[in-house]
């Protein structure tokens, strides 16, 4: 069950729960054992960066930090809700469903 999470990468989340609560965004990475997620433009860091080939200038770059997953809740795609999932059986193949609406959120 650790490595099981009902988020991934590619989904529309919302935060619930820390200083950027009310933020809506994309997953980035999904990071299983850990149980964290990188949400677009969400928990933004300053990270003081060295001088590199790739960077030759270095400085100070903001990215995103990874959060937990208990933090954030799936956007339903057909209701636009934040909602729970549920997983059922098509054609031998688990699908997440939304709890609210009933429809399918992988396609």
């Amino acid at each position: 069950m650790a490595n099981s999470m009902s988020v991934k990468a590619g989904d529309r989340v919302k935060v619930i729960a820390g200083k950027d609560k009310g933020k809506e965004g994309k997953v980035l990475r999904v990071n299983p054992e850990s149980r964290r997620v990188v949400v677009e433009r969400v928990n933004m860091i300053k990270k003081h960066q060295r001088p590199t080939n790739k960077r030759p200038q270095g400085g100070i770059i903001e990215l995103e930090a990874p959060i937990h997953v208990s933090n954030v809740m799936l956007l339903c795609p057909s209701c636009s809700q934040p909602t729970r999932i549920g997983r059922n059986r098509e054609d031998g193949a688990r699908i997440r469903t939304c709890k609210k609406c009933g429809n399918p959120i992988d396609k």
